[in-house]
């Protein structure tokens, strides 16, 4: 947290002429500027995304921060909430932020949050998002990607908290035949923990591996991604590898209209949300209103 003695003696940004120098108060100021943040962590110590009473989250570190800085309260829309211990490299928010509170220069703004965020969350990027910008509704597709290693003395030190350890002979070649059966537009109930009034329908556009040496990749985007659905695909795919389950057995999953209590929740440390593609900016309106359309609510677009 920030302290107010921090705060106080903290100097607030550079000005033009390189000496220190507050923000304006926007406290009286009416309008608003709607900035797009791009943002990674580690999501190890953290109880997910979401803010939550009494847990540390990503967007309760953020918010805190940012709103100390601008000195007004912020509220953050995120692409795509994380659950606890799922980590980001790609992740994007946007939050409306009044216009005086902002330097002219938004770098300025990231070096200064720099200085307060906890070593395990970033803003890597600010930037004045286009017109219709929503960091959730305007997203076309997610893209995520699971680690993990075979090898016999499991994970090295260096990335123990973002590799899964399988020390577990697993046929490569068999949960790619599994993970292409699964692409194309369906309804993913069986990996999805379900929410009141959310579809588990959604568009897979990718789901494949690749191996280096004793560390495989599982490389996943969609549209979009129900609660624990990732983590879901990883888990039944991991279960063709070893040889317990068909590729078949995959396929068929996809015929259920509820989550299958045999496919098995891979590790969340393994996960990172690696990006989002978002259409042109002439074309942020329309997908705003066709998500809100065909999705209606919308659960976590986390894994």
């Amino acid at each position: 947290m920030v302290s107010a003695s921090a705060e106080a003696n903290e100097p607030v940004a550079p000005n033009r002429g390189g000496g220190p120098v507050a923000f304006e108060n926007p406290s009286a100021a009416g309008d608003s500027t709607r900035l797009r943040l791009d943002i990674a962590y580690d999501g190890t110590d953290f109880s997910g995304w979401a803010r939550q009473p009494g847990r540390r989250t990503v967007c309760g570190e953020i918010e805190e921060k940012l709103g100390a800085v601008v000195r007004a309260p912020v509220q953050l829309t995120v692409a795509g909430r994380t659950d606890a211990g799922v980590h980001a490299s790609g992740q994007v928010a946007h939050v409306d932020v009044p216009a005086a509170a902002l330097p002219d220069d938004l770098a300025r703004l990231v070096r200064r949050l720099a200085r307060f965020l906890p070593r395990d969350v970033r803003v890597t990027g600010i930037s004045v998002a286009p017109p219709h910008f929503d960091a959730r509704f305007s997203a076309v597709r997610r893209h995520y990607e699971y680690r993990l290693t075979t090898a016999v003395y499991g994970a090295e030190p260096l990335r123990a908290r973002d590799t899964v350890a399988w020390p577990k002979p697993v046929d490569v070649d068999a949960m790619r035949a599994a993970s292409r059966s699964l692409l194309g537009l369906h309804d993913f109930a069986a990996f999805c923990k379900r929410r009141e009034g959310a579809t588990t329908v959604r568009e897979l556009q990718r789901f494949d591996w690749t191996s280096t040496g004793d560390i495989l990749t599982a490389h996943v985007s969609a549209d979009a991604f129900c609660w624990s659905m990732v983590r879901s695909l990883v888990g039944a795919a991991l279960a063709v590898g070893e040889g317990r389950r068909s590729v078949e057995w995959m396929t068929a999953l996809l015929d259920e209209r509820q989550r299958a209590a045999a496919v098995a929740v891979a590790p969340a440390h393994g996960l990172s949300l690696v990006g989002v593609d978002y259409p042109p900016d002439g074309e942020l309106a329309a997908r705003n209103a066709a998500t809100r359309e065909l999705r209606g609510p919308i659960g976590p677009g986390c894994c």
